[in-house]
Parts: structure tokens; C-alpha cells; sequence
């Protein structure tokens, strides 16, 4: 609030003390004539330079709600998001799984069928049974062998699948839950600094009207009489209650 405002609040609020203090009894109550339309306006007046962080302040309290209604509906779609592709890719992860697996299994069963029917073709030679019976077991071990490796390779693909599926779903749970929570600290520090220079203002302007309410005390004091608000023809008959 700039410093001219500041005077124009404490001359407004120095004018509406003067008003109701010099403001003329009714007789036989505890009421006073005060001019209505002359405190109306410095009412509507003093309405107008106040600083517009009241109205914001205002909104701010108004959609504070609203605003981590939306951040946290913003992290469970993250969260949901996240949970879809981490599920996307696990089943990916598996189903390349079992083709790997499958994969190995045709090709183990096809190359141990090779060994056999070459397996009986060497036994019917009978110089070449003891060769072809070593050659048989070799392929048979081989065959079994490849589809070891391609099992391990399997299942280390899945493993590795799975374990980046649940870093993947983690880091956006985390992404989510961060920026619901700037979200909330940034609308509640907005809020509460707003209010904060809201008072400070309304301080002043408090502590500026005192002082005017002082020192007319003290012009009337010095006057030595008070005027006579009887012969004062713009006073009207509206009566304010003390």
C-alpha cells in the first residue's frame, strides 16, 4: 500500500472520528445526530483506497479448497497412470518371457530329434556305434545346455522388466505426490502473507486513527469550548446508537 494511501485512510479515518465526536447528542439517549450522507461517503471513499489484497485474500481462503481438490486429483491420475504402464510392461516383460522360452524348448526338442534319428542311423553301422553313441549324448547335452541358457536369459529379461516397471511407477507416485504438495504449501504461504500485510495495513491504519482521535482531543482541549452542533444547518435528523 503506497505511502499516499496511507495518508488518504489515516484523513478519512481522522474525519469519520471528528464526525461522531463532535457528532451532537439526542436529548434523553445515549444516540448522536450524525450527517448521513456525508459518513456514507467517507465510508464508500475509505472502501476505495483500502488495499486490494483484502479481496484477493478473500479468494485465495474461497478457492484454497478447490485447489488441493485439484492437485490431489492430479496425483491419483498420475498414480493410476503410472500403475497402467507399469502393468503394460510387466505383461510385455512376460510375454517376451515365454517366447524366449518357448523358443528354446522347439529348438532343443527339433536339435535332440536330429540327434536321435542320427543316433540311429550311426547304430545301424556297426563300426561306428560307439562314435555315433558319443555323438548323440554330445548333441543330446548341447540341446540341453542351449535351453538352460535361454531359460536363465528368460527369466533374467522378466526380472529386469519387472524391477524397471516398479522404478518406473515409483518415480511418478513420487513426481505426483511432490507436486500435490507444492501446491498446497504454495496456496497456504500465499494465503497467509496476503493476510499478513492485510493486518499490518489494518494496524496502522488503526494506530494512524488513534492518534488523529488524540490530537483533536487535544485541539478541543486547547479551544477551551466545543462547537455547537445546533447551528450547523447541514446536520441531519439520522441517529446513529452509541
Amino acid at each position: 500500500m503506497s505511502d499516499e494511501a496511507l495518508r488518504r485512510v489515516d484523513e478519512l479515518l481522522t474525519e469519520l472520528v471528528e464526525q461522531v465526536e463532535t457528532a451532537r447528542t439526542v436529548p434523553m439517549s445515549a444516540s448522536v445526530v450524525l450527517p448521513r450522507e456525508r459518513v456514507l461517503d467517507l465510508l464508500d471513499e475509505l472502501r476505495e483506497v483500502l488495499p486490494p489484497e483484502m479481496a484477493e485474500a478473500r479468494v485465495i481462503l474461497a478457492t484454497r479448497d478447490q485447489l488441493l481438490a485439484e492437485a490431489q486429483a492430479d496425483a491419483a491420475s498420475a498414480r493410476e497412470s503410472a500403475n497402467v504402464a507399469a502393468e503394460v510392461m510387466l505383461a510385455d516383460g512376460r510375454h517376451r518371457a515365454d517366447e524366449l522360452i518357448h523358443a528354446a524348448e522347439v529348438t532343443a526338442y527339433e536339435t535332440v530329434e536330429a540327434g536321435k534319428a542320427e543316433h540311429a542311423l550311426l547304430v545301424s553301422a556297426t563300426g561306428v556305434h560307439s562314435s555315433a553313441t558319443a555323438k548323440a549324448a554330445e548333441m543330446h547335452a548341447e540341446a540341453e545346455e542351449y535351453l538352460r541358457t535361454m531359460r536363465d536369459a528368460a527369466d533374467r529379461y522378466h526380472d529386469e522388466t519387472l524391477a524397471e516397471a516398479q522404478r518406473y511407477s515409483m518415480d511418478v507416485r513420487n513426481q505426483a505426490d511432490a507436486y500435490a504438495a507444492k501446491l498446497t504449501a504454495d496456496s497456504e504461504a500465499y494465503a497467509d502473507h496476503t493476510l499478513a500485510e492485510l493486518a499490518s495495513t489494518l494496524q496502522r491504519a488503526a494506530a494512524t486513527a488513534e492518534q488523529g482521535r488524540l490530537a483533536l482531543a487535544a485541539r478541543r482541549k486547547r479551544a477551551g469550548s466545543e462547537p455547537d452542533p445546533l447551528t450547523d444547518d447541514s446536520w441531519t435528523e439520522a441517529a446513529v446508537s452509541a
